[in-house]
């Protein structure tokens, strides 16, 4: 029987909630002699309307593109030995600063300045949907199975937002979008209450407290909700009904090889059984003796490559599996063989020394994920957005109480027929896969 003791790095920190609604987390680290800023904002591509998809992540652009006190935002970052970036999901958007400990207020005066002033004009605006669009054009028509995802989710969702990518379900919107369209879009979600901001590396709680409630405490309205994760109404989702039968597309492209893609509904991020769901994906497919490339990569040589993950979402995500074939292997041979094995670990007791070592394996890049001051700064922001700041030091200890039986009925309940959506991806003829 494993222990159920976790022996990790403690992140201690302190929170405080300005009169405005922002979230603040500090954690001091004077082994480094920088500072990172993470602000996260609760809003992602779920939040969008459906007639204007796109906008969380046109804003991760726009929100670089300057203020009237700053019109070059990257400029003033790099003459300060620092570095910035963003990223957008289906659940939010962060974009984080890190720069050498003695520039902490100018950090959090550039976070502040662009949450108030931040310009959008016409000009901007028009740079940034022409940015969007070739990014668009690179990542997801010009590259082969880069349209993955604009096929896969809006076979596996019919009525949640997880339907379409956060470049959008139609670039159109993202270019035919007005200057009235973002900044409603702006003043609804760009706001201290729907926000988190994380300061982590060699700084002091008391002072960078200080700075913040001099730099932010003035912008909005005061706000009786205590953090964006409780802010709960501003963020409601049509629930995905359940699925009860396979769905299939196949599609033709000029591509390497046939490429196969399986997904399955699961649980949400809080979910009970996340834990072990997220072990099941581990032991499919994490290293070179995981089951489905021993098997199927490497002994029956079937696939290429293959690979099974969880999406993560905070409402109900997906599991994903997804592989290039071999030539000469058909799909459907490549189909029945990963069939094969979902069904066994679905009526197999997976071994304990198995699940210890996938256990053992998450433990130690949870640890490792929080040496950074980037890092830590990043996890205090999702975890308290996911209204569990505590996880941040104990996460693991679920993980550890996942027992042989929870990977069996999970992996029962997870990997039915009628829960599959299958997206199959078939090389042209006299294509890379022919030569």
């Amino acid at each position: 029987m494993r222990l159920g003791v976790y022996y990790g790095i403690m992140i201690d920190y302190k929170r405080h909630i300005l009169s405005n609604g922002l979230t603040l987390l500090v954690m001091e680290d004077n082994s480094t002699p920088l500072v990172t800023v993470n602000t996260l904002y609760s809003v992602g591509a779920r939040d969008e309307d459906p007639s204007r998809t796109g906008f969380a992540h046109l804003f991760e652009h726009l929100m670089f593109g300057g203020t009237r006190e700053v019109p070059d935002f990257d400029r003033v970052v790099t003459e300060m030995g620092g570095e910035s970036n963003a990223n957008t999901n289906n659940d939010f958007t962060q974009y984080y600063l890190t720069v050498p400990a003695q520039y902490l207020e100018t950090a959090l005066w550039l976070e502040s300045d662009r949450m108030q002033h931040l310009d959008l004009s016409p000009k901007s605006l028009a740079v940034q949907q022409s940015v969007v669009t070739e990014e668009y054009n690179y990542r997801y028509i010009n590259r082969p199975y880069g349209d993955m995802w604009l096929l896969m989710r809006p076979l596996c969702y019919k009525v949640h937002p997880y339907r379409w990518c956060t470049i959008g379900a139609d670039i159109r919107h993202v270019q035919e979008a007005t200057l009235h369209d973002v900044e409603d879009f702006f003043n609804k979600y760009y706001q201290p209450h729907n926000a988190i901001i994380a300061v982590s590396g060699n700084v002091k709680s008391d002072n960078v407290i200080r700075l913040v409630e001099k730099l932010f405490g003035g912008i909005g309205q005061t706000c009786s909700s205590s953090h964006s994760a409780d802010n709960k109404a501003l963020h409601n989702c049509p629930v995905e009904p359940e699925q009860t039968a396979a769905r299939f597309l196949q599609v033709e492209r000029d591509v390497p090889a046939d490429a196969l893609y399986m997904a399955y509904p699961t649980c949400g991020r809080l979910g009970a059984d996340m834990p072990a769901v997220d072990l099941v994906s581990d032991i499919l497919s994490n290293g070179p003796s995981s089951r489905l490339y021993d098997g199927l990569v490497k002994s029956k040589a079937l696939f290429g490559e293959l690979d099974a993950y969880i999406t993560g979402d905070y409402d109900p995500g997906l599991f994903v599996i997804s592989g290039k074939l071999r030539n000469g292997v058909s799909i459907d041979e490549g189909r029945h063989a990963v069939e094969e094995e979902l069904q066994r670990i679905a009526t197999t007791p997976v071994p304990e020394s198995e699940l210890q070592k996938v256990v053992n394996k998450y433990e130690s890049t949870f640890c490792y994920s929080q040496y950074k001051t980037i890092d830590c700064a990043m996890a205090l922001c999702y975890y308290e957005w996911l209204g569990h700041i505590d996880w941040i030091n104990n996460e693991p200890l679920l993980y550890r109480k996942v027992t042989p039986d929870d990977i069996q009925r999970v992996s029962s309940d997870l990997f039915q027929p009628h829960r599959q959506s299958a997206l199959y991806y078939k090389a042209r003829r006299g294509s890379a896969a022919d030569l």
